[in-house]
């Protein structure tokens, strides 16, 4: 299996079907072998369900319950736990990230090691207000600044990698909490000295879907957490 690609979804019964669509007819274009893995957090809306009764029978598609865990990061562990993909992708389920950018990412990863689609870089940012999108840049200078991280985007979750440099990490203490599990994958990735490129992303609004969680009251575990790595109290290996 050259691709794996993760969705993690939680409510996102108006979108999950348009979205598979739409990356497995992409796929189809390139000389890939690969694999949609939907990992649904038990969605109140019938999410599960409704993938379930579409891409039934189809053995790239296959969608996973999980009846007593919810989460963002430990949903995309779970992903990539029942993966077999050389490569990994990790994208939003609600088109927030556009599946366009996929072949990209994949290209890339045939000489470096991670792609990550960045808002702040030239070409990429967000369908939003102005002050969400300063909001989100200033803490990902923060981020940038406190822990000398390279990246410009460090809570994207847009990204690929190649399977191999998640050998000897401790995958728990990474994909645990919400979109903080980026900063720790990204800056044990810069730790290690594995190759990370970026590309601009275009962030869309969401089509349908409720996020997992209140980005607003996730800020300051996020600062918590950068705080953890600055300082030592959080060993990743």
């Amino acid at each position: 299996m050259n691709l794996s690609i993760i969705l993690p979804t939680y409510n996102e019964r108006e979108s999950i079907n348009a979205l598979i669509s739409e990356i497995y007819e992409l796929l189809d274009l390139h000389p890939y072998t690969f694999e949609i893995i939907v990992v649904d957090d038990n969605s109140p809306d019938g999410t599960f369900a409704e993938a379930t009764n579409i891409w039934k029978g189809n053995p790239r598609v296959r969608v996973l319950l999980r009846e007593n865990e919810k989460g963002l990061a430990t949903a995309i562990l779970y992903g990539i736990i029942h993966s077999t993909g050389e490569k990994v992708i990790v994208m939003d389920t609600d088109f927030n990230h556009p599946p366009k950018l996929i072949p990209l990412l994949v290209t890339i990863t045939d000489y470096f090691e991670i792609a990550s689609c960045s808002r702040y870089v030239i070409g990429g940012g967000m369908e939003t207000s102005r002050s969400r999108y300063l909001g989100s840049k200033l803490f990902n200078k923060f981020v940038h600044y406190t822990l000398k991280m390279q990246t410009t985007d460090n809570l994207s979750g847009y990204f690929c990698f190649r399977r191999e440099v998640l050998k000897g990490l401790s995958l728990e203490k990474i994909f645990c909490g919400y979109g903080d599990y980026y900063i720790r994958f990204l800056y044990e990735m810069q730790r290690l000295r594995h190759p990370i490129i970026e590309i601009p992303v275009m962030y869309e609004d969401r089509l349908g879907g409720l996020s997992k969680t209140n980005l607003k009251s996730e800020f300051f575990r996020y600062f918590y957490s950068v705080l953890k790595i600055r300082f030592g109290f959080l060993k990743l290996k």
